[in-house]
């Protein structure tokens, strides 16, 4: 079982990076990943990251042969609420990684408020989907309650400059509900956040929040 890699970051694929493990260019990996990280992914091109893992064995021609495939997350406690959310009836592997197009934080917050109209809002989720997650997960999240504090909503719904920020973000490579969260955490604990202009915004946003 390969638990965790430590490599250089070679390229950034659409729901992959290539990793060099040890920054060798003996062999490369390619490693999956959750959307929400792909971002952080592109940006880390050249430097050296460590992933925690997890090995994927995947049926390919209705398992006519089987492929592995490694999944990593920038934390093990990542990796945990991904084991749990693909326990879901419905949610595979892939869809999953799709679906975590914001961090598993925000995840959380919503699955425990019952908000299901705002998890319907992440890809590969539709309404009844959204109703199973909710009625299978609420109440088996106790571990991840740390991770959902500071997520009141999943996603901000921006309006003046915000929403300049989030549009500048989108014309930068991000998708919308990427962008939204960059901003959510950016403007998390600002004294007056009407007050900052749309450059500010991006300029905290690059800057991790």
């Amino acid at each position: 079982m390969i638990h965790s890699i430590s490599g250089r970051v070679i390229e950034a694929r659409a729901q992959s990076v290539i990793v060099s493990p040890g920054g060798s260019s003996a062999f490369e990996l390619e490693v999956m990943v959750p959307a929400y990280w792909a971002a952080t992914a592109a940006e880390s091109r050249g430097r050296v990251v460590r992933l925690h893992t997890k090995l994927h064995i995947e049926s390919i021609n209705q398992g006519a042969a089987f492929s592995p495939r490694l999944i990593g997350f920038p934390t093990p406690e990542d990796r945990a609420f991904f084991e749990l959310f693909t326990s879901v009836k419905g949610l595979g592997v892939r869809k999953a990684l799709k679906a975590m197009a914001i961090e598993p934080g925000a995840i959380v917050a919503a699955i425990s408020s019952r908000d299901a109209r705002s998890l319907q809002k992440l890809p590969e989720i539709g309404k009844r989907l959204a109703e199973t997650i909710i009625a299978e997960l609420h109440g088996k999240l106790g571990s991840f309650a740390a991770s959902a504090a500071g997520f009141v909503e999943p996603a901000v719904s921006p309006r003046g400059p915000a929403e300049e920020a989030v549009s500048a973000l989108m014309a930068l490579g991000q998708t919308r509900t990427e962008a939204e969260q960059s901003v959510t955490r950016a403007l998390r604990g600002a004294d007056d956040p009407d007050a900052w202009s749309a450059d500010e915004i991006v300029t905290r946003a690059f800057a991790g929040g």
